[in-house]
């Protein structure tokens, strides 16, 4: 009895020992249980992770006016606008225009009509002192001419050098007569084209006054439908009060259409080969992680670009979301997971076992020891890789160097196995790429023959909004 005793508090005493042990190394018995993992097998799920940002596919322009280029007004800046976020109904204020230009434009415009104006009635005046100094020559004259050919009457019974001399006279008169009333014609004509040429150039600067006047109407800026006002984008960021707007380029907001939203990523020119269009996509937004989202791969550009934030030249991809939510906004971040391909029943390892120098490697558990295991590998996703040779479901594999590694055993695969799976994995790579460009060529046939919206003529237009 006393024995049994002593043998239940000596396992008392080594069980709680080993407690305390325990709970005074959490880090040491943590460290243990992820230095290794199992390989696994199963479906391995390849995906292109991006994030990108909210647009809407399609949206309408809030526009300063169309005119202001016609008035000579190149820019002009925003001196109030309605907070961004605001719903509006049709015709509701949105936003003004500083009229300080277009004010000093419309006092030059009227300075100069009235300018105009006072040529005009000096021109008339001069018109008149002229033509009228004229037509009393002409006056006079005809009373000469009158004279002279009664003199010429009265001289059928003088000698004929008398006759011949009033006959001279008479023609001397006819001719002056003759030449002033031609003058008369000339000056009438040079008065009239002097006129029409003031009036023309009056009826310009009337005209641009009236345009000026309705600009200055429509510098208050009214919503063309109802919706939900964002502000529009220039290459120097978001416009808003104080901001310039040009004259070739009006727009002061948008309202985009929140029924049919995109997401705008860039991927990186080593993954874009992976991304095709009509691959679905999981999205999340990072304001509401909590909800996902479905997608399909729109547009793939063809041509890559370099962007400030990136390392290296990235192509731009533009994802269609398939739902439709009201907490959804232009401009959210989101996170783009593109599912670009599903391999059925492969082994795969998480990338930090994965080891290469001369040879790929991982640091394999083998009868109680560890050795180093070379292995073919396939492809990977952000997390792990396949295993092609090598390796078998359940072996567990080291994720950090073993000490001592100089002395680890190492296990070779042959040569011939090596060369015929390394043929097969690129006769399997072959086939892949053909099906995927069947595929595209099937979803392009597919997509022209479908009809046409909008009537004839019309077409899907996918606009994005920058």
């Amino acid at each position: 009895m006393n024995l049994t005793r002593i043998v239940l508090l000596t396992l008392t005493l080594v069980g709680v020992g080993l407690g305390i042990y325990w709970l005074s190394n959490p880090s040491k018995n943590a460290e243990t249980s992820q230095i290794s993992t199992e390989v696994s097998r199963g479906d391995f799920i390849i995906n292109v992770t991006a994030t990108g940002e909210l647009q809407a596919k399609n949206s309408e322009k809030i526009q300063g006016p169309q005119g202001m280029r016609s008035a000579g007004i190149w820019q002009t800046s925003i001196t109030d606008l309605v907070p961004e976020g605001t719903v509006v109904k049709a015709g509701d204020y949105v936003a003004t225009l500083d009229r300080t230009e277009l004010a000093n434009k419309i006092s030059e415009a009227n300075s100069e009509l009235e300018k105009i104006e006072t040529q005009l009635q000096q021109a008339k005046i001069d018109t008149a002192i002229n033509l009228r100094g004229v037509r009393d020559n002409l006056i006079n004259l005809n009373f000469q001419k009158k004279e002279k050919l009664l003199e010429v009457e009265q001289s059928k019974y003088e000698a004929p050098m008398v006759i011949n001399r009033a006959k001279i006279e008479l023609e001397r008169t006819d001719r002056d007569y003759n030449q002033l009333l031609n003058n008369y014609k000339l000056k009438q004509e040079q008065a009239e084209a002097k006129i029409q040429e003031i009036n023309a150039s009056l009826k310009q600067n009337q005209k641009k006054m009236s345009i000026m006047s309705q600009l200055s109407k429509e510098f208050i800026i009214n919503a063309p439908k109802p919706g939900m006002v964002i502000y529009a984008r220039s290459w120097n960021g978001k416009k808003g009060p104080g901001s310039q707007i040009s004259g070739w380029n009006p727009t002061v907001a948008e309202l985009p259409d929140m029924s049919d939203m995109v997401s705008k990523t860039y991927v990186n020119e080593v993954d874009i080969s992976k991304v095709k269009v009509g691959q679905q996509v999981s999205l999340s937004v990072d304001a509401f992680p909590e909800n996902t989202y479905s997608g399909e791969v729109l547009k793939v550009a063809n041509i890559g670009e370099q962007l400030p934030k990136f390392d290296s030249k990235v192509f731009e991809v533009i994802i269609q979301l398939n739902e439709v939510d009201s907490i959804l906004r232009p401009a959210m971040t989101t996170s783009n997971e593109i599912l670009t391909n599903t391999i059925e029943d492969q082994l795969y390892l998480p990338l930090e076992a994965i080891y290469n120098d001369s040879l790929i490697f991982v640091f394999k558990e083998e009868g109680g020891q560890i050795v180093k295991q070379e292995v073919l590998t396939g492809m990977s996703n952000d997390n792990e890789i396949i295993i092609n040779h090598g390796l078998a479901a359940k072996d567990r594999v080291y994720l950090i160097f073993p000490e001592e590694i100089e002395s680890l055993p190492v296990r070779y695969i042959d040569a011939n196995i090596k060369t015929e799976i390394l043929q097969k994995q690129e006769a399997i790579e072959k086939e892949r790429q053909a099906r995927a460009l069947e595929l595209e060529k099937e979803r392009a046939q597919k997509k022209s023959n479908m009809p046409k919206r909008g009537g004839a003529g019309g077409g899907n237009v996918i606009m994005i909004v920058e």
